[in-house]
């Protein structure tokens, strides 16, 4: 038993990032086709376990038995049935009683599945890991460390489903889908640390990094994190901005942009360019970090996603893309930070007598 736990860990982790990143994803497309209260209750989707996939399920009915919970649209309200009875041929209001956490009451069935996929995924992250924990009690007399960061992650998933609900109860207030946002990328960041950390590199030979490479590219991560943390800003006023204008006005939601979104616009400038410097030094150095040219690639999608939704008025799809793209941009960012430290820590160059022999 103890041996499938331990083998199965690093299996999990990875399994587990994936997930999330899925989750991300669907949450990017949530975002792209304004889904976000598609299930305007929590952790249900209209009181159901499985969403209803016409608004008829949702309409009161005669002569039809309901359960504790259950929900209905009536009068553009949400009511929820007060305890199990069966309905008789005119509607009685003292078996229902209003949902109070808000008034949003719309049924859309694309905007309901969309939701509901995203929340689906989220479970199956959470349950990833779970398991990934449990595997992790095998390491726990070893390694007491990966034990510690596998259920840790627990505690934050857990964190992240309840601010999910409280994203709903808001109506998708923008500060606190920032705060979910920020959640998924430490999440990201436990997880590649697991990953990373669980790694086999026995015959790895480490490479000759610098320690001003890790202080450069650790300056740059800290740069990069501080772009996304004033993307996240601009996404708050492009929020507020499309519930002002609506979407059918998107040419306006940067009419007259907010001070922050001139900063993350120059800020790309600094980004860009200590990006170069590094890839530079790598390429020079012929250090072998392959990752370097997909984070490059990933720079560039948000650049030109980014120029999109300023000068092409937010095209279908920009939004999401710029949004996952941060993400995995992020995770790239970070695991690199990892492998340098690494080989700074471990590298140890060959005595002068060999390397002249050589």
């Amino acid at each position: 038993m103890k041996y499938f736990l331990k083998a199965n860990y690093r299996r999990m982790a990875k399994l587990s990032l994936a997930l999330v990143y899925l989750v991300i994803l669907a949450g990017a497309v949530v975002r792209m086709t304004g889904s976000g209260m598609g299930c305007p209750d929590w952790p249900k989707c209209f009181g159901y376990l499985i969403p209803p996939v016409e608004a008829s399920e949702l309409e009161w009915q005669a002569n039809s038995d309901y359960e504790s919970g259950q929900v209905i649209i009536r009068e553009e309200a949400l009511l929820l049935a007060r305890e199990d009875f069966q309905s008789g041929n005119t509607f009685n209001a003292a078996n229902w009683g209003p949902y109070t956490r808000h008034d949003y009451a719309e049924f859309n069935a694309v905007h309901t599945w969309v939701e509901y996929i995203n929340r689906l995924l989220g479970a199956l992250s959470g349950l990833a890991i779970l398991a990934m924990a449990v595997c992790s009690l095998g390491w726990l007399k070893e390694k007491p460390a990966w034990t510690a960061l596998a259920w840790i992650s627990v505690v934050a998933i857990g964190f992240q489903a309840w601010l999910g609900a409280t994203v709903v109860y808001s109506v998708l207030a923008p500060v606190r889908i920032t705060l979910h946002m920020f959640m998924a990328l430490l999440i990201v960041a436990l997880l590649l640390w697991i990953v990373f950390t669980s790694e086999k590199i026995e015959g790895r030979a480490a490479q000759p990094a610098s320690r001003n490479l890790f202080r450069l590219w650790g300056l740059t991560f800290f740069v990069s994190l501080m772009q996304i943390l004033m993307g996240t800003q601009v996404r708050q006023f492009v929020d507020q901005q499309g519930e002002l204008f609506g979407e059918q006005a998107r040419e306006l939601w940067l009419s007259d942009p907010s001070m922050i979104f001139y900063i993350h616009r120059s800020f790309s400038i600094l980004v860009l360019l200590l990006h170069f410097w590094v890839a530079y030094l790598m390429f020079k150095n012929q250090l072998k970090y392959p990752k370097i040219r997909p984070i490059l690639g990933l720079l560039a999608l948000l650049v030109v996603s980014g120029i999109a939704m300023n000068y092409f008025a937010f095209p279908f799809s920009s939004q999401a893309l710029h949004l996952f793209g941060a993400a995995l941009l992020f995770g790239l960012q970070f695991y690199l930070l990892l492998e340098i430290r690494r080989d700074v820590r471990f590298f140890v160059p060959l005595p002068e007598s060999q390397n002249r022999a050589k």
